[in-house]
Formats: structure tokens, sequence, C-alpha cells
């Protein structure tokens, strides 16, 4: 007699969202070569409207969720802003504004503190002028920020630096470290390049070496150390030198999700990467449909989606077996463990990967973000 066919294992029910990241445009005045939007930048006119942000945000708030980034490209480029964060905030979430400072005046923060905004994440190139025109691409993008971060800090409002460190900057860490203290940030994030759009195209051009992370890591916890009750710092280390990966985003569809400029709901900022899985769209479906229904959330839910080596790992439900959109990339099936893991077939090539690009010298110009098709950034 035939054995039966395993009946596939059905995704669990999903737990209500804590976290929303608002893209609400992927315009911008900088053009940073580790920025993680798509290389495919959504124009204004596929943006969406006041109206469908603020219904984004009341359903969101009504499914639970606690706080809401404001994100971009520059959030600020969008001319409702004020509206967009007072709206959020009357609806009861957190809002946090993930800018680059550039472009927002005394008159605009104001308006922001007015209407309800609960803090703000500056992004952070470098420590100096050099390094933060060098891999913003914008000349006076240092004296802007600063000027910003001064500004906020002036208003006693909570402010976070966000570092992104590479290749190109992961000297100035010590240097990044004193600067939030002197300008009076609560919380330093020092976060390394994560290999996705613009910055997967320019790896060869931000891949640290292993020493220098190694230096990083004691910097750091130095720093952690002399600096306790005065400034908070966040690490994030790089994926391909790890031993085991990270859990993903608090786990694929379960606890936080994304919104693209033109509407697209995502389980992570970078999973439109995996191009088999069908997304839903907020014009089309409420927050909570495509939350608990939706085949793009539903995919790698949990662990009922794995395969070996993760199906029977004593890990996979500590970090539900690493990043699909990193496992896409580097092996050309999602499903496949996280190639960072040391349990992976493919953790050789990662490590690989990882040593010969960050052995180059001198390598090639990297490619600055930019829209494709006509359209300013601006």
């Amino acid at each position: 007699m035939p054995h039966p066919r395993p009946v596939p294992a059905q995704p669990p029910a999903a737990p209500a969202p804590i976290g929303l990241l608002a893209e609400l445009t992927h315009r911008c005045p900088l053009r940073c070569t580790y920025c993680s939007n798509p290389l495919e930048l959504e124009t204004r006119s596929s943006e969406l409207s006041s109206d469908d942000w603020k219904r984004v945000f009341d359903q969101a708030a009504e499914m639970g969720v606690i706080h809401v980034h404001l994100s971009g490209g520059e959030p600020t480029a969008r001319r409702d802003i004020v509206e967009l964060t007072r709206h959020a905030a009357a609806a009861g979430l957190y809002t946090n504004l993930i800018t680059s400072g550039i472009a927002v005046s005394d008159a605009m923060l104001d308006a922001l503190l007015e209407a309800g905004l609960d803090h703000i994440q500056l992004s952070m190139q470098g420590a100096d002028a050099q390094v933060t025109e060098h891999v913003g691409g914008m000349k006076g993008a240092y004296e802007r920020k600063e000027a910003f971060a001064g500004a906020v800090v002036a208003r006693g409002f909570p402010l976070t630096l966000n570092a992104v460190i590479h290749r190109q900057n992961i000297h100035q860490v010590p240097a990044m470290i004193e600067k939030a203290v002197h300008l009076g940030a609560k919380r330093l994030e020092v976060a390394h390049t994560q290999y996705y759009g613009w910055a997967l195209r320019n790896r060869a051009q931000l891949m640290p070496r292993r020493e220098d992370v190694d230096r990083t890591i004691e910097e750091i916890t130095q720093a952690r150390e002399r600096l306790q009750g005065k400034l908070a710092i966040d690490a994030v280390f790089p994926d391909y030198y790890a031993r085991y990966p990270k859990l993903c985003n608090g786990g694929w569809g379960l606890r936080t999700f994304s919104v693209t400029p033109s509407g697209t709901m995502l389980p992570c900022h970078a999973a439109q990467t995996l191009h088999h899985l069908e997304f839903w769209s907020v014009r089309d479906h409420a927050l909570a449909d495509i939350w608990e229904r939706s085949p793009g959330f539903a995919a790698y839910r949990g662990t009922g989606w794995m395969k070996e080596p993760c199906a029977s790992c004593e890990r996979k439900t500590v970090d539900l077996g690493g990043c699909r959109c990193q496992a896409l990339a580097l092996t050309g099936d999602a499903a496949n463990a996280d190639p960072v893991c040391v349990k992976s077939s493919f953790h050789d090539m990662v490590a690989g990967l990882a040593v010969t690009e960050s052995a180059v010298a001198d390598p090639r110009p990297a490619t600055y973000r930019q829209f494709s098709k006509g359209e300013a950034a601006g």
C-alpha cells in the first residue's frame, strides 16, 4: 500500500504587528552608495496620495501597530509631511522621522514638532565633510546635517544618529561616536551595510576588511562602557563575517511590515527582490487582509516552509532561517538557509566573497543612487 504524501505544514496564524516602515517617497537629495532602496526607484507620479497614507495609518493603528517610521528616500520631500505626521500621531502611533536633515528648515521642524512628531533619526554618512560628501554624493551635506542636529537638540527633542558603516567610513567610527556626544544625541546606531539595492551593486566598493570589523567591535564595546548613561550605542555587525544569521526583521510577517511609496505592502524592506512572490497593494486590500491572507506574507512565515539544514536545526526558532532576500541573492533560492550560517552549504562562498571583495586595494568607482526614469530626485 503506497504511503500517503505528507501534508505541507500550514503557516502559523499571524500575530498582530507592532511596527510599520512607511516609505513615503524614494525622492532624496542624497545619492548614497549604500542605499538599500531598489535600483528601479519609484517616481513621484506613482506615490500614494495623502488620503491613501492616512488610511494606511488608521488601519495600522486598528491592527495594533505601535510605532510608524516615516521614511524614504527623504520623507520631507513630500509637501504633505506635516499633515501626514499629524494624522499618524492623532491615530495613536508613535512617530519617528528618518531623515537626511538636508532640506528641513527651522519652520518645517517646528511644524513637525507641533504636529506631534515623537522622535527624529538623522542619517550620518561620515564624521567630516569629505567623507560625508563622498558617500552621499552632495556638496554641503555635512554642514546642513550639523545645523539640523543642533536645531533638533536645541528644541529639547530626542535625536538618534544612524551611521551606516562600510569600507569608506569604518575608520571614522570613534569620531562618529564623539560627534554624537558633541551634537547631544541620545542614541547612536552603528549599522554595517546590508547588501540590497544600491548597496548590493556597490558591494565590492563597500565591503570592509575583517580586521577593521573586529577593531570596530572593540571600539564600540569600550565606548559603551565609557559613555554609559550619556549615549546609548546600538550596533549591527556585517552578516558576511558572521557564523549564524540574524533574526531578520523580527521574523517574516511576524512583527513589522513596510509599505512602498506606490503602496505595495511587504514583510521587509527588501522583499520586492523576491520576484516569485505575490505582494498585494494597500490600494486594493485592507492592511489586515494583506497581513493575514496574502501569499507573500504567508510564504515564509514561521518554520513550515523550511528545508534542510534549517528544518532540523536547533536554532530554527531562534533566527527562523535568517534572511530570505539574502538567501535568494546569494544562492538563487529564497528557501535555502541564509548563506551566512555555518551550516549552509553556501557559507564558504559568502566567506570567500567577503575576503575577496574587501581585499581589493583600489576598487572601481561606486555607482551613486539615481533615478532611471528621468524624474528629479529632489
